[in-house]
């Protein structure tokens, strides 16, 4: 398995992330223990997970039950440090965890405390802003996204004060590096200055969608990694099963994301049906897996630090794996591209 560096952390980290997001909901216990023992075989050492978690939907009744599966996990087998253990605290405004708090200088050690217990372990590797407190484009917000009411002096204060609450958790040993997810390049990039400014752990990594058929990243955040080190950590790079060719012809499979979510969050629409046909259609013509193919474009990348891939069952799990370190041939490259132009973000 390929390693890349997280940031400029110092930590490596394999080009497959194993996701957790379906951990006490979709995916009970023994299998999640079965996922992490695999993952851990095929050479992936980096796992993600949240405190809100499980999803599809979230429950208050569910919140942090991945987190809890981990611990268990790590009580049982005793594997704690062949991990890089990724988690995240929620922005402002889930009603479901800690009664919608928002994330602020006060709640980030509240929130590292309640992870570190149910994960069973004393410190968390990459701890992550699940979204900014201000908002977020992603998740098809971007139709929408209207940043002009934001109190720039309020996000700047903001900022310096996490980071304090942050700088204090790295010294007390409880968080190795920072992330941020579902972030835009300005909000990178200012909490990128005002580490360096204040102090704080600088912005190791950036957790957002990425995919063939969501591709907002290749453009400003692009070049910030490029010039900042902050790598891609790409969540749903199967556009959450749509390119692995199993919606096919109207097929929704038992126990799958579309059986649960059956707009898949926003990104079921006619043309993003379309889109996942033909890139399906383009890896099947060159005798490729489309799961396979999604996978290595997205590690393919030149700013992607890790693709995490989630899975309900084992067996999909090992399917993933079994695409591991596959490189797109000129050709394949070459039809995407066409693809692209032709499906330019459908969804």
């Amino acid at each position: 398995m390929k390693m890349n560096p997280l940031g400029r952390t110092g930590i490596e980290v394999s080009e497959l992330c194993l996701g957790t997001m379906t951990y006490g909901n979709q995916t009970p216990p023994e299998d999640a223990f079965a996922q992490m023992d695999l993952a851990l075989e095929r050479g992936v050492n980096f796992f993600d997970t949240a405190e809100m978690y499980p999803v599809n939907p979230v429950r208050a009744e569910t919140v942090g039950r991945s987190e809890e599966i981990i611990g268990e996990w790590f009580a049982r087998s005793g594997r704690r440090d062949e991990v890089i253990l990724a988690t995240k605290i929620v922005g402002e405004g889930s009603s479901q965890v800690r009664d919608g708090a928002d994330i602020s200088s006060a709640n980030i050690p509240v929130a590292v405390e309640a992870s570190l217990k149910r994960l069973r372990c004393d410190h968390i590797d990459l701890y992550q802003f699940h979204w900014p407190n201000r908002g977020s484009y992603m998740f098809r917000q971007h139709w929408t996204y209207d940043p002009s009411g934001q109190d720039r002096a309020a996000t700047m204060q903001h900022m310096e004060d996490a980071l304090g609450a942050l700088q204090r958790e790295v010294e007390r040993g409880t968080i190795r590096a920072f992330g941020l997810s579902n972030e835009s390049c300005w909000g990178t990039t200012r909490w990128i200055d005002m580490a360096e400014r204040t102090g704080g752990p600088r912005v190791a990594s950036v957790q957002n969608e990425y995919s063939l058929l969501c591709r907002l990243y290749d453009t400003d955040m692009a070049e910030m990694t490029a010039n900042e080190d902050a790598g891609l950590m790409a969540f749903s790079p199967m556009a959450a099963g749509l390119l692995t060719g199993k919606y096919r012809e109207g097929r929704v499979p038992e126990g799958s994301r579309m059986s649960l979510v059956p707009e898949l969050g926003g990104r079921k629409t006619e043309r993003a049906m379309e889109a996942a046909a033909a890139y399906v259609a383009l890896a099947e013509a060159h005798g490729l897996d489309p799961a396979h193919m999604a996978l290595a474009f997205v590690t393919g990348r030149p700013f992607t630090t890790s693709a995490i891939f989630g899975a309900t069952t084992l067996d999909q799990c090992r399917h993933a794996l079994d695409g591991a370190g596959l490189q797109l041939s000129d050709e394949v490259m070459e039809g995407i591209d066409r693809l692209h132009r032709q499906h330019a973000m459908p969804n």
